[in-house]
C-alpha cells in the first residue's frame, strides 16, 4: 500500500465514524421525543381517570 491509499482509507473511516455518530445522535433525540410523548399521554390519561373514576370500572357481558 502506498501512502495515498492509507490516507484515503483513514479519511473514509473517519467519515464513516462521523456518520455513525450522527445517526446515533438522531436516534437518541427520537427516543427522547417518544419518551416525552408517552409521559404526556400517561399524565393526560391519569387526569381523565381522576376526573371520572367511575368510567371503565364496570362492564356488562350479554351472552
Amino acid at each position: 500500500m502506498d501512502t495515498m491509499s492509507i490516507a484515503a482509507m483513514s479519511v473514509g473511516m473517519s467519515n464513516q465514524k462521523v456518520a455513525q455518530d450522527m445517526g446515533t445522535s438522531v436516534l437518541k433525540m427520537a427516543m427522547g421525543s417518544a419518551e416525552s410523548t408517552a409521559d404526556m399521554l400517561n399524565s393526560v390519561m391519569a387526569e381523565q381517570h381522576a376526573a371520572q373514576p367511575y368510567l371503565g370500572s364496570n362492564f356488562d357481558i350479554i351472552a
